[in-house]
């Protein structure tokens, strides 16, 4: 069923206050933002965030509901995600010492973000 350009752009920003967010929650937690909506020919990240030698790749899901967030993380989407992450500890050396982690971030209205840490790790 395709999706009317409203509806894509109401997506959108519920995405982008759904990332403004998390972010707000990670920077409470004591974790500095790296990057924001990182793109590469592999694939996006949503926030790239740090807390001493720990390198948090975060998705961020925005839905009606907490169990409509968690719903949304597919398996293809981490394996795209942590191909996208790959690429970005490829690309900064300086991180190279870092301890790479996966999480999410699920957000509904009405609730403060629910972080998952180490949501999943890379498949060997």
């Amino acid at each position: 069923m395709a999706r009317s350009r409203q509806d894509r752009q109401l997506a959108w920003r519920r995405g982008r206050l759904g990332e403004s967010l998390a972010i707000l929650s990670l920077a409470c937690r004591g974790y500095r933002i790296l990057a924001r909506g990182h793109r590469s020919p592999a694939g996006e990240i949503d926030i790239v965030a740090r807390r001493g030698r720990l390198l948090v790749f975060v998705e961020v899901k925005a839905r009606d509901s907490l169990a409509g967030a968690a719903e949304a993380l597919l398996a293809r989407q981490r394996r795209r995600i942590a191909r996208a992450a790959a690429g970005y500890l490829a690309s900064r050396p300086e991180l190279a010492h870092c301890q790479p982690r996966f999480d999410v971030i699920l957000v509904a209205p009405w609730r403060w973000p629910l972080h998952i840490v180490n949501a999943w790790r890379l498949e060997s």
